[in-house]
């Protein structure tokens, strides 16, 4: 058995701990002595050793380098993350803006919209659109609560849009132009041809039972009539075109893409005539119109009423 011969290198690295311990202790001393003999050497040893050591703090410089570069680009991707919540904020604060936009020129438009004064108004927006193959209609927010009542005109902000068809307490049902259901008497402007709008489920009626179709040209403004106490006159309803299938075509002047508001026109029924002789007075008064010539005996007798016509 090999016998181990003796051992120098615990001693060894014993001494070498202590006499790097009195070093460091020497250096920690002298470098805290406060002496102008001592700074004066300390400033030496610094300008002779620390240039020569440039190598060694290379390394150190990098790391610190990439450490305060790594900081910045997390504080970078924080403020990023943070600039994208509030631009998703600003979005949607951009849409509520668009959309209350929009609504404020629909409601200007309502307000620019030129009618009758002696007809008031009630506003309602639109709730559904239950539009159809087989029916064109929207429901209203407004109803018998707010003196709705079936039958009365609605506009949006440029033109006539339909009538109403049926009221509960707080909606109602309109039916729109276009329904194959919507009859309305208009008169074309300015010949002053009167037709009667029919709804044909496109989004262009049909003008029918026009009595001169020649007198009306596309472009012409067609208006309600009045007639039959259907609606008020002078409201707009569109321009006559010509359709593709030869006929004359109404194109509306609402916007039925965007039907948001409408405004239900209070139209009041015409006055009826109790006492017909307030109007037409009695008793007969001959024949209305140019009279026939009288025959010459009937002139002597006008002439000479005492005349008896016998000898």
């Amino acid at each position: 058995m090999a016998r181990k011969g003796p051992d120098f290198t615990t001693p060894v690295r014993r001494v070498l701990i202590a006499l790097m311990t009195l070093v460091l202790v020497a250096l920690f001393l002298f470098w805290r002595i406060d002496s102008p003999r001592a700074e004066a050497m300390r400033i030496a040893i610094v300008d002779r050793v620390v240039p020569g050591f440039g190598w060694a703090m290379a390394p150190v410089t990098k790391a610190s380098q990439m450490i305060g570069g790594f900081q910045s680009y997390a504080r970078i991707y924080e403020q990023n993350q943070e600039l994208r919540r509030e631009l998703q904020k600003m979005q949607a604060w951009k849409e509520a803006a668009v959309q209350l936009e929009q609504e404020n020129s629909k409601l200007m438009a309502l307000n620019n919209v030129r009618i009758d004064p002696a007809l008031t108004s009630v506003t309602g927006r639109v709730m559904v659109d239950s539009g159809s193959a087989f029916r064109q209609s929207v429901l209203l927010n407004v109803g018998t609560d707010d003196g709705i009542v079936e039958g009365w005109a609605t506009m949006d902000g440029l033109g006539l849009v339909g009538r109403i068809s049926g009221v509960g307490k707080r909606t109602s049902r309109v039916v729109l132009l276009t329904d194959p259901s919507s009859r309305i008497p208009v008169s074309v402007q300015p010949s002053g041809e009167k037709a009667l709008l029919t709804g044909d489920n496109t989004p262009l009626p049909f003008l029918d039972f026009i009595e001169m179709p020649d007198n009306v040209r596309p472009g012409d403004r067609v208006v309600t009539s009045g007639d039959g106490g259907v609606f008020p006159p002078g409201l707009l309803a569109g321009q006559a075109v010509q359709g593709s299938d030869g006929r004359i075509r109404l194109r509306l002047a609402a916007d039925y893409g965007r039907l948001e508001f409408l405004r239900v026109l209070r139209s009041h029924p015409a006055e009826t005539v109790v006492d017909s002789g307030a109007v037409i007075a009695p008793g007969d008064r001959g024949l209305i119109g140019p009279q026939m010539p009288a025959s010459p005996v009937e002139a002597a007798v006008a002439s000479d009423p005492l005349a008896t016509g016998t000898e």
